[in-house]
């Protein structure tokens, strides 16, 4: 008889359409409605990306419907069927949504994963939280991935995104020691380091692990898609950073959003629209690493840390 296992697959979330953003974004808010201004900014931020919300939100259906099939092929000797569920922070289905769909199911052992490589308390704990008081609820025994930042095959296939970018800039008669390859994630509240939070640290290994695979030296850590709150957040911000390598007289810069695996908001506007215009009025020429979206290399790194933590679920035969 077959196992089965589920797998919570949770993300950050998407509107479905402009008509869902003020939901959204009333959500993230915790309740609190956005006011005239701050709705429209967002809306027009999701209308400049070409196609709009969709594409957005059909990146994440397709990373779960490829993690689903990765982890059911190639494993013969493994007697244990994987069924995903989507879990969305901030948009349906919610994370308590997809754990009360496992349960339904009659699924018993599970595993939670987030589509994020590093680790804070202020990120994926939060969506571990959550997921674990609704399966706790609900009769389901959930084990959690909670980092995967330096697994091997996330390093090659990084390094090989950044490898690719710098042959380009060669094509075009730049050496790749004039490259700055700058290595970004989104911004949290400068509070988590005084918490001894392992996110900077997670990442600043994973940057430093490519650098050295890809061969680059000139290279640097800087933050980017900051909230905006009274409190500090983490810096110096990718725009401050792109105008400090601007007035240093550096003309050519690789963008390498290592905290993000899909393109979102905060790669196709913050990084394709906002800093690539910036870039263009200080005479930059700026590129950006495609992103990993449904890549099957990066659905083996998935497959492979979802697979090592369900070995350590009691899984009854049924």
């Amino acid at each position: 008889m077959t196992a089965k296992i589920g797998v919570l697959v949770m993300s950050y979330g998407t509107p479905e359409s402009l008509e869902g953003v003020e939901a959204y974004y009333t959500h993230i808010r915790r309740g609190n409605a956005p006011s005239a201004e701050q709705l429209k900014e967002l809306k027009d931020r999701y209308e400049a990306i070409v196609g709009g919300v969709f594409p957005l939100r059909e990146n994440t259906d397709r990373q779960v419907e490829a993690l689903q099939e990765a982890l059911n092929s190639g494993h013969s000797g493994e007697d244990v069927q994987y069924m995903c569920y989507q879990g969305l922070k901030h948009a349906h289905p919610f994370i308590e949504d997809g754990v009360e769909a496992m349960a339904r199911d009659g699924i018993t052992q599970a595993v939670g994963i987030v589509l994020a490589p590093h680790y804070s308390v202020m990120s994926v704990g939060t969506y571990i939280k959550r997921a674990r008081e609704k399966a706790e609820a609900s009769g389901v025994n959930m084990e959690f991935v909670e980092s995967y930042h330096l697994h091997p095959e996330l390093i090659d296939v990084l390094t090989r995104r950044v490898s690719a970018k710098l042959d380009l800039f060669e094509e075009t008669g730049a050496a790749r020691d004039e490259v700055r390859v700058l290595f970004s994630a989104h911004s949290l509240p400068e509070r988590i380091l005084a918490m001894g939070d392992p996110y900077r640290d997670q990442l600043l290994e994973t940057s430093k692990a490519i650098a050295e695979q890809a061969g680059v030296t000139s290279w640097q850590f800087t933050w980017q898609s900051a909230g905006r709150t009274a409190e500090p957040w983490l810096g110096p911000d990718i725009l401050d950073t792109l105008r400090e390598l601007g007035e240093a007289q550096v003309k050519y810069v690789l963008s390498a959003p290592i905290g993000f695996v899909s393109d979102h908001l905060e790669v196709l506007y913050d990084l394709d629209i906002e800093a690539q215009a910036l870039a263009s009025e200080l005479d930059l020429r700026l590129m950006r690493t495609d992103s990993l979206n449904s890549d099957p290399a990066y659905m083996s790194v998935l497959s492979d840390v979802v697979r090592t933590k369900a070995s350590q679920l009691k899984v009854s035969q049924s």
